[in-house]
């Protein structure tokens, strides 16, 4: 079965060698997408809802409500129709998975991963400086979505965290302004 679901999602020879091979235990099964293709995922899970006769209600939000789980046939049609295609990760036993600021990952009942055998997920929000744009843009969507909704707050604090970062730089430069203006 799970060999099954790993093959079902779309994951490459070589991790599928690494569990019928190598015999290593697998605990979830990932799907992370491009940041840069939110705006078309989102308005692909709005088009399938529509079709579905679900509602699309403005305060929420299809990627960050985790409603949706794309099985094969909904990435293969998200493909087609929008060319946007993601990457299979099998997260093996001692594994980490990073996912870069704003990119969407499969959600399945609330979880991010699909489990395939019983594991636990450890996150750290963090923000580097080549992702602060991103994360500023985060925080907007999340503004927008219901007030009782999980995403609602800033998580990430990005004004914080670029407030210590400046005042830590400053802190080091005046320290150092002697050793500075030297010749």
């Amino acid at each position: 079965e799970v060999l099954k679901t790993i093959q079902d999602g779309d994951s490459d020879e070589l991790t599928i060698k690494r569990f019928t091979e190598s015999r290593e235990k697998p605990g979830a099964l990932w799907h992370i997408y491009a940041a840069k293709d939110t705006e078309k995922i989102r308005e692909f899970l709005k088009k399938v809802a529509e079709e579905q006769g679900q509602e699309n209600p403005v305060d929420h939000d299809p990627i960050h409500d985790q409603s949706w789980y794309l099985d094969r046939s909904l990435r293969k049609r998200l493909h087609q129709e929008y060319g946007v295609q993601g990457w299979a990760i099998v997260q093996f036993l001692g594994d980490v998975v990073f996912i870069p600021a704003g990119a969407p990952h499969q959600a399945r009942a609330r979880d991010p991963v699909h489990n395939l055998y019983s594991c636990i997920k450890v996150a750290e929000d963090f923000v580097s400086p080549e992702h602060v744009k991103h994360c500023f843009w985060l925080t907007q969507e999340f503004r927008y979505l219901s007030h009782t909704h999980t995403n609602h707050e800033d998580k990430l604090q990005v004004k914080n965290v670029i407030y210590h970062a400046v005042k830590d730089a400053v802190g080091i430069l005046r320290a150092n302004e002697s050793s500075l203006s030297r010749p």
